[in-house]
């Protein structure tokens, strides 16, 4: 575990390249050495219907929520975090040329006692040494 969810208005479509975004934020995570590779998940989720603040248009947001397991110090969770909104702000750095685009991140952990998961994936590459 951990998962990234990149969730943003659908009038980013045609200006941002979620896969390349998805990537670099993949990329950012497995640099931190805190995560697995067979744990890694980054998806991007497109909202069709929103309402961001003065209602104009041309406003648009991303959120991106990480969601990890616990085990990580504060000092690794704040690094992380950092090096993920560094990445995504770089990565986003034409958007912030208007005055109508909102980034944020939330990191949250996971109680181990209210999380079930199954990962046949973990196998396969810690066989590979991943």
């Amino acid at each position: 575990m951990p998962h990234f969810t990149i969730e943003h208005s659908a009038n980013l479509d045609a200006r941002v390249d979620f896969d390349r975004l998805c990537r670099t934020i993949h990329k950012t995570i497995l640099g931190t050495g805190l995560f697995e590779t067979g744990a890694v998940r980054v998806r991007a989720i497109r909202s069709a219907d929103y309402a961001i603040a003065d209602l104009l248009p041309e406003n648009s947001f991303i959120d991106m929520s990480f969601r990890i397991g616990w085990g990580r110090s504060d000092a690794e969770k704040q690094a992380t975090g950092t090096a993920i909104f560094d990445a995504a702000t770089q990565e986003l750095a034409s958007l912030f040329d208007t005055p109508h685009f909102a980034l944020s991140l939330e990191i949250r952990e996971i109680d181990p006692d209210l999380s079930w998961k199954k990962n046949a994936i973990h196998p396969r590459l810690r066989k590979q040494g991943n």
